[in-house]
């Protein structure tokens, strides 16, 4: 028998989200019924409470003057690392560029030393924490991808503290394996391919600890064919792909991403029309990282192109040593203002955009009847308070699968 896990009533509003070519779906005065932790209804309250009396429910939650809006999914994260990079962020300032800051020993190779150094309770210990404050800002689910081992016993161990950080922790955590990320110190490229290839992918397929598989395709990274090579391999191994692409120089990614089937092409600030429309004829999930954008003070990604030609795009925080933020409200907040898009625009990019791009099905991102009961209730009457009202944390309560799991 089913059992009514949660009521959220009396809310302002509540936004369903569905459908970034359609106009925001939203219910005035409204109230949410959770049962078996998937939404059973939405609709006005006097209707949804008469049917799913509160008291009956294991939750009740009072959302009055409150806007209630379906947990963000963040599908582009690094957020599995050791090690701090502050003083980079003030070399930046001071007018280093990232790729100078590189070729210095700083940037990916210094996390990755710092990340090999630790150990496996410690990097278990550090992703938790991001967590519970990527929970406290909404995110109810989440990509996190390894990379920073850049050797095969470091990058199994990063993702094994993924998996048992998605055991231990409420929001759900997907892994990504990216071992080619960067190359490592000291060697060269097609050879440390050839790991990737030959030695890594074959062990993350045994251990069967990841879901995708990303790659770096930049100038002075991995060339489109080195990328090529890995992706290929990952699909053999049963991974699916994802690209970071078109990022500081344009390489050929987006046209990669097609080429492999890639569930999402990341990044994208140096598309063009031509990617533009390949991807959107593919069904490839553009996802746009504005917070990196911010943090390294260059021009934002062109995100209104993608919704003109008609793609579903995700919204992600890129959480990174990099790009240190966690907040998925922030990325909302720069997807308005740096990229233009409307509020309404950017939260479905965060929601239902972020899970096309993880290639969840069955409603994730939204609050239509049957998704799962994944909800963030605001403390504030409307979801356009996100990206206007910025710089503070607007998350009054967080639901996952329909259990209160922050207030």
């Amino acid at each position: 028998m089913s059992e009514l896990t949660a009521v959220v009533h009396d809310a302002a509003e509540v936004v369903v989200a569905e459908g970034t070519q359609t106009p925001l779906q939203r219910v005035e005065d409204a109230a949410v019924a959770v049962e078996d932790g998937r939404v059973v209804a939405v609709g006005p309250t006097d209707e949804v409470v008469r049917e799913y009396p509160p008291e009956n429910a294991r939750y009740t939650v009072d959302a009055s003057g409150r806007s209630v809006v379906p947990g963000f999914v963040d599908s582009h994260t690094h957020a599995c690392f050791a090690g701090d990079r502050s003083d980079e962020f003030e070399a930046k300032l001071r007018g280093k560029t990232y790729q100078e800051i590189m070729a210095e020993g700083g940037g990916i190779l210094r996390t990755v030393r710092a990340t090999r150094e630790a150990s496996d309770d410690e990097l278990l210990a550090d992703l938790l924490s991001h967590l519970d404050t990527m929970l406290s800002h909404g995110t109810t689910t989440v990509e996190v991808k390894s990379g920073y081992g850049l050797d095969t016993e470091t990058e199994l161990r990063m993702l094994d503290a993924v998996r048992r950080a998605d055991e231990q922790h409420p929001v759900d955590v997907v892994a990504t394996f990216m071992g080619a990320h960067a190359v490592p110190e000291g060697r060269d490229a097609d050879d440390y391919v050839e790991e990737v290839v030959s030695e890594q992918l074959p062990a993350v397929e045994t251990q069967g600890v990841a879901e995708f598989c990303d790659v770096f395709c930049e100038e002075g990274v991995f060339s489109v064919d080195q990328s090529r090579r890995v992706l290929e391999a990952g699909i053999e191994h049963g991974l699916t792909p994802k690209v970071h692409a078109e990022e500081f120089v344009h390489l050929g990614g987006a046209k990669l991403a097609v080429e492999v089937g890639a569930a999402s092409a990341d990044h994208l600030l140096q598309a063009t029309e031509t990617d533009v429309q390949t991807l959107v004829a593919a069904d490839v999930t553009p996802v746009f990282l504005p917070g990196t954008a911010f943090t390294l003070d260059t021009e934002y990604a062109d995100a209104r192109a993608f919704l003109d030609a008609g793609a579903h795009v995700a919204v992600a925080t890129d959480f990174n040593p990099n790009c240190y933020s966690q907040s998925m409200p922030f990325a909302v907040a720069l997807a308005c203002t740096g990229m233009k898009l409307t509020p309404a625009e950017a939260l479905v990019a965060a929601t239902e955009g972020g899970a096309r791009a993880l290639n969840r099905e069955g409603g994730l991102g939204t609050l239509r009847e049957g998704a799962p009961a994944d909800l963030v209730v605001l403390d504030a009457p409307s979801y356009r308070h996100i990206p206007y009202n910025v710089g503070v944390n607007p998350v009054a309560a967080v639901l996952k699968g329909g259990d209160v799991v922050h207030v």
